[in-house]
């Protein structure tokens, strides 16, 4: 090997090794972020529910990876949320109701909306905050369904369905629905409805009677919220922080594992073109049946 040669092996291999360095550096350092320390001490754990509720498998996960780090004591939810799909709503919820099972207090913090999903959520907490103005409550269930036979009929569109099973078009949109399939909803949406009254009278320690007087899909100021024993605290995150720490028996501010932040194309595209459904009613319309939602 000539003398140049083995100058160019020797720069590369210090090239790879200050590389593989920096690699291990930045795990190191994301494992400290993310995963309460390298060593030793108690924190205080923050997730963040943002938006619609629709996939809570991350949210799961970080959940479970809070439960089974020593090093976390407590754990803030922060909700910053107009209510999503019921199932992954209720989730969420025994993900919290695990995490207290197993001694480890839970304090949601209610942002700038946490109503419907939102405060289902909240519910399974051992205290919940909120800011005076914070937008609650809408403890209730909708299913929206188009009817666009009018609009089918003008354009010459013949919508053929062809099934096995007397219901199984149930909520079709090219033709109005009968008297029985409104009976067999409105039935579905009552229970799920119920699960909800449950649920929050469980949660807060609540007469089913009581939530039922304010379970009527209403929203609520936090400040309104207190007055009806829906939430504990007024305050905001650095408030529900520190009493986290207070219920897990740690000193006053305490270390605090930051939420994760998880890039997303869709989230950046729904951002910078406002592709975000209101009420419950996606962006891109569907001829299909609709999802339950417990949204505000």
């Amino acid at each position: 090997m000539t003398g140049r040669a083995r100058v160019v092996t020797v720069t590369l291999g210090i090239m790879a090794g200050v590389i593989l360095l920096f690699v291990i550096t930045l795990w190191a350092l994301l494992r400290v972020t993310e995963g309460g320390g390298l060593s030793g001490g108690q924190r205080v754990a923050i997730v963040e529910i943002e938006g619609t509720i629709i996939d809570t498998t991350d949210i799961v996960r970080d959940l479970k990876d809070h439960l089974d780090n020593s090093a976390v004591r407590a754990v803030v939810v922060r909700i910053n949320s107009p209510g999503g799909v019921v199932g992954p709503t209720q989730e969420v919820y025994a993900a919290i109701r695990r995490l207290r099972k197993a001694g480890k207090p839970v304090v949601a913090s209610l942002g700038a909306v946490a109503a419907s999903g939102g405060y289902y959520i909240a519910a399974a907490a051992d205290r919940i905050y909120a800011n005076p103005g914070t937008l609650t409550g809408s403890i209730g269930v909708i299913m929206q369904l188009a009817n666009v036979e009018g609009l089918f009929k003008k354009i010459g569109v013949d919508y053929v369905v062809v099934k096995a099973g007397e219901h199984k078009d149930i909520g079709n949109p090219a033709r109005p629905m009968s008297p029985e399939e409104r009976r067999i909803l409105q039935s579905l949406l009552d229970d799920v409805h119920a699960q909800f009254i449950d649920a929050v009278a469980q949660g807060r320690h609540l007469d089913r009677a009581a939530v039922m007087a304010f379970s009527d899909g209403r929203i609520v100021s936090g400040a309104q919220a207190r007055a009806l024993r829906m939430v504990d605290v007024l305050g905001g995150l650095e408030d529900a922080v520190e009493g986290a720490a207070q219920l897990a028996g740690m000193p006053p501010k305490p270390r605090v594992i930051q939420p994760r932040r998880r890039f997303s194309m869709i989230d950046l595209l729904r951002n910078q073109l406002d592709l975000g459904g209101v009420a419950g009613i996606p962006t891109r319309p569907r001829l299909v049946k609709m999802p339950l939602y417990l949204m505000d």
